[in-house]
């Protein structure tokens, strides 16, 4: 189905769309600048010079992404109470608290050596449409109107805010202090899988602070400015009201970005390709909403020549090729976060001490306005390590993070304007030098038949810490600078023929800066499965790269549902379930009832396990094992395991019947009941019903879960997993292959706001031409910008 969808999309449109064109005077630039929209929505920009080029892509973004950008630019301004009202507060404090702070000429430096140029071009751009269509307030987007405002300028500092870069692991942090504190460090070594170690007692989580003292709101304020927003109650995957935020809701949000946020990349060679040349494929996993995180753009000027996609926010591409090759990333862990704990002053709390000295913490005041209240004056305080999170006023203690993404140089994304430009391996690996935020694996392939994996991201040194518990703040527990990123993990040519990551851990156990990067990846499992495919010994086509991005089979399944193979069970509808298992593939496809059963059973397996091995007084730190610790419960023989097996199957067979019915015909997987997917825009319930089912989308069925390459997200309904997609073959840049779920356009007036939820939805794809010929095939409008 997905191959013969694609097909469908690749010749149909070019005979049901006609062509318009338009020219718009657009004060700002110094020559005029063509815009090619394709039939996917796609804006091909073609500019005469640079600075155009970054400003018709600010432009075009706030065309397409207008109330996206504006929410933004609240988030990262920390002025979003005064659009929302008192219960967003502590985040505007948590924003302005976690403010880079540093010079602005440098940290623009960083990015592109004109990068100052560009990001200007770009945020003038933006501020062009915004003066632009504030002349006809009425056409502003619906969200506008709903939250009776208006969008307002953007600066520089917008872009290189870091509000939702993926950052690490300070949360993790406080919870494994307490989890010490409860359970000590050899339980929970014995619970998480760190890895890899060389001996028991690695990682180290000595705990130097007090452990009681942890089980305080120390994060409140992190927490606060990095949650999703909420409106009025609705969010696109929750409901809890937003002045109401509880803990679960919290801790459920955090547990499943922890989870499954990630991706999936892969390379090969010319040797495992049928045309010869490198082939690249990359489907970053976050949250599936609407608008979409990613925005596809395609950049021509002199010097430069790149399509794909970043985010919205930021100029330049973030995953993509130019003329020379292409590249893509997922998250490699880094940890440049700590939790640092001081001792304050009785006399006066605002000195901290450190190597036995009264240091003075830095004070800012900022003023907040709030919607339906008076403003809120905030005392933002930092230490020589970072921001002052909390303060313990009766035990004279406080609580500060050493962020690492307020170092210069850590806005998410943006260095990839150097890799953009990038000729070969050695251009882009130097690009690379220039990523900071988040941690990365970069993946490269270009046509003289080079693949390259680098990577990169912030790894402070520790020498005498791990960085996975608190520590005193007194100077005992320093960074020492941090890892030069040409000495992170890297591989050129391999002999393997083909490079895979998927948030696994590719790091040697001997690594010998440790303490520099994380302790904790996902599950292997998905990685296991790209490599298996691709070291198949078949030549791949760019059919195959589809069926893989696609692709359902699942590796636990392959490895438990063997040991049901010689159970039996006296329950008819559990020995029913029984000979649907043992008759299936492990593909959780969509229809299927054994992935029904599949799932419902691993899910009481996990249960189960989560229940015998950890303490109940841990559970509300420790939400989740990794499926590998209960895995390896399960797959050693005992003498109690076939009850084990079987009990599990007769809860889920029982589950299955409460929520689809008795009819085990109607247990298919992948229905509004059982696996699907239905994106709420967040703004629903502020809207009349006509307006809600022109906003909201699905349902649509769905197969996987969070550990097939197609990862959908453990939830019924998917949260996460791959909204954008992309293959490549460097053979001819035309080949590629790209999609965008729900669409390019975030107004639903728009005809791309979803146009792409159902092609996206069987896993289908639209071409990324590059030539301005095929371009002009398929274009759907021209605009021109006119100084």
């Amino acid at each position: 189905m997905p191959q013969l969808l694609f097909l469908l999309v690749l010749f149909l449109p070019i005979a049901c769309h006609s062509q318009s064109t338009q020219s718009l005077r657009t004060p700002g630039l110094q020559q005029p600048v063509d815009i090619i929209r394709d039939r996917w929505g796609v804006n091909h920009i073609y500019a005469k010079n640079e600075h155009d080029l970054f400003f018709a892509q600010g432009y075009s973004a706030a065309r397409d992404r207008l109330f996206q950008l504006e929410i933004w630019r609240r988030q990262a301004t920390g002025t979003v109470a005064e659009l929302l009202g008192p219960q967003e507060i502590k985040r505007d404090i948590g924003t302005r608290l976690f403010k880079f702070r540093g010079s602005m000429a440098q940290e623009l430096t960083h990015y592109h050596p004109r990068g100052a140029q560009i990001v200007q071009a770009f945020v003038d751009g933006i501020n062009a449409y915004i003066s632009e269509i504030l002349k006809t307030p009425e056409k502003l987007p619906f969200e506008f109107n709903v939250l009776q405002t208006k969008p307002q300028p953007w600066t520089p500092a917008v872009v290189i805010s870091r509000h939702q870069g993926l950052l690490y692991n300070v949360r993790d942090e406080l919870d494994y202090g307490r989890l010490v504190k409860l359970i000590g460090a050899d339980k929970l070594r014995e619970l998480e899988w760190f890895h890899p170690t060389t001996k028991p007692t690695e990682p180290d989580l000595t705990l130097r602070v007090n452990g009681d003292e942890l089980f305080q709101p120390i994060l409140e304020l992190y927490e606060a400015f990095r949650l999703p927003l909420k409106f009025q109650g609705q969010a696109s995957k929750a409901d809890e009201d937003a002045s109401n935020r509880t803990k679960q809701s919290i801790d459920d949000w955090w547990n499943t970005e922890k989870q499954y946020v990630g991706s999936n990349n892969w390379v090969i060679s010319g040797n495992k390709s049928a045309s010869g040349y490198p082939m690249l494929a990359n489907d970053p996993h976050r949250s599936q909403a609407t608008p979409s995180l990613r925005y596809w753009v395609h950049l021509n000027a002199p010097g430069w020549n790149v399509v794909g996609a970043g985010e919205p926010t930021l100029p330049g591409i973030s995953i993509g090729h130019n003329d020379y090759g292409a590249w893509g990333l997922t998250i490699f862990e880094t940890d440049n976060e700590d939790l640092y704990v001081y001792e304050t002053n009785p006399t006066n709390p605002n000195q901290y001490k450190y190597k036995g000295s009264w240091l003075t913490m830095t004070t800012l005041t900022e003023r907040i306005a709030v919607k339906g209240g008076q403003p809120v004056t905030a005392t933002l305080k930092y230490t020589r390590h970072g921001p002052v999170v909390f303060e313990d006023r009766i035990r004279h203690k406080a609580y500060a993070i050493r962020a690492g993404s307020l170092e210069m140089g850590c806005a998410p994304y943006l260095a990839s304007l150097r890799m953009n430009q990038a000729r070969n391996w050695t251009e882009f690996r130097q690009a690379c030098m220039f990523s900071r935020v988040p941690g990365e694996n970069m993946i490269w392939a270009d046509r003289t038949g080079t693949i390259g994996w680098q990577t990169v991201g912030l790894a402070p040194i520790r020498k005498n810490f791990s960085g996975l518990v608190p520590v005193p703040g007194d100077g005992r527990f320093e960074w020492s600078g941090y890892l030069p990123i040409q000495q992170l993990p890297n591989k050129l040519n391999p002999t393997e023929g083909f490079i895979a990551t998927a948030n696994n851990n590719l790091t040697p156990p001997n690594f010998p800066y440790r303490n520099a990067i994380g302790w904790s990846w996902s599950s292997p499992n998905r990685a296991h499965r790209i490599e298996e495919v691709l070291a198949n010994g078949t030549r791949k086509t760019m059919s195959d790269f589809t069926a893989l991005q696609a692709d359902y089979l699942s590796i636990p399944a392959r490895t438990l549902v063997p040991l049901l193979q010689n159970l039996a069970s006296s329950t008819n509808q559990t020995e029913q379930s029984l000979n649907y298992l043992r008759r299936w593939d492990y593909k959780l496809e969509p229809n299927s009832i054994a992935a029904a059963i599949y799932v419902a059973w691993e899910d009481q397996l996990k249960k189960t396990v989560y229940e015998k091995l950890v303490p109940k007084k841990a559970r509300p730190y420790l939400e989740n094992l990794p499926s590998k610790r209960v895995f390896d419960v399960i797959l050693v023989p005992t003498p109690d395991r076939d009850t084990l097996l079987l009990g599990c199957l007769d809860r889920a067979v029982a589950e299955l019947s409460t929520r689809l019915g008795n009819d085990m015909n109607d247990w298919n997987y992948g229905q509004r009941k059982n696996k699907h997917i239905t994106i709420t825009h967040p703004l629903s319930n502020m809207v009349d019903e006509a307006m809600r089912k022109k906003i909201n989308l699905g349902p649509a069925i769905r197969g996987g879960y969070a550990e097939t390459v197609n990862a959908t997200s453990a939830n019924l309904n998917q949260t996460n997993g791959a909204s954008f997609r992309i293959l490549i073959d460097t053979e001819n840049w035309d080949k590629t292959l790209g999609i965008n779920n729900p669409g390019q356009s975030g107004n639903p007036d728009d005809p791309h706001y979803a146009d792409l939820f159902p092609l996206w939805a069987e896993n289908g794809y639209f071409p990324v031409y590059f030539s301005k010929e095929k371009i002009q095939t398929v274009a759907e409008s021209t605009t021109r910008l006119q100084p």
